[in-house]
């Protein structure tokens, strides 16, 4: 199953929430070396912003998920600069609120950056890690 349709099926999933973080970490299981378990569980308290607002679960996981695929700083450098070109800020309470503001539902933009990331990822992984 391709990255992107796995994501939107978690993010449909309305028995189960799967937050952002763990949203980008399950696609990617396989290549990552995890389980889809050990990736629920590695991205479990990275959600909302690492559960207080801070960096975003979506833009975390796929930092967490871009280091394990052996990409190094430039990499993680290229995703911070397209997050604050894209959306002005990398944390959940700046990007909630500003999404807030444009009249964008929560869950809609939440899953729109969950799978911006995963395409992000999808990308990456197919060229050659940068260390």
């Amino acid at each position: 199953m391709e990255h992107l349709e796995r994501a939107r099926q978690l993010r449909a999933d309305t028995g189960v929430h799967y937050n952002c973080c763990q949203s980008v970490l399950v696609p990617f299981a396989r290549e990552l070396g995890l389980t889809e378990e050990q990736a629920l569980r590695l991205g479990a308290h990275f959600g909302s912003g690492m559960r207080h607002g801070s960096a975003c679960g979506a833009f975390t996981g796929a930092l967490m998920a871009l280091g394990m695929l052996g990409f190094g700083e430039q990499a993680a450098m290229d995703l911070i600069r397209h997050m604050r070109q894209e959306h002005q800020a990398v944390e959940c309470s700046v990007l909630l609120k500003n999404a807030h503001e444009q009249g964008v539902p929560r869950k809609a933009h939440c899953d729109g950056l969950v799978f911006e990331m995963v395409q992000l990822l999808e990308q990456a992984a197919g060229q050659a890690p940068n260390p």
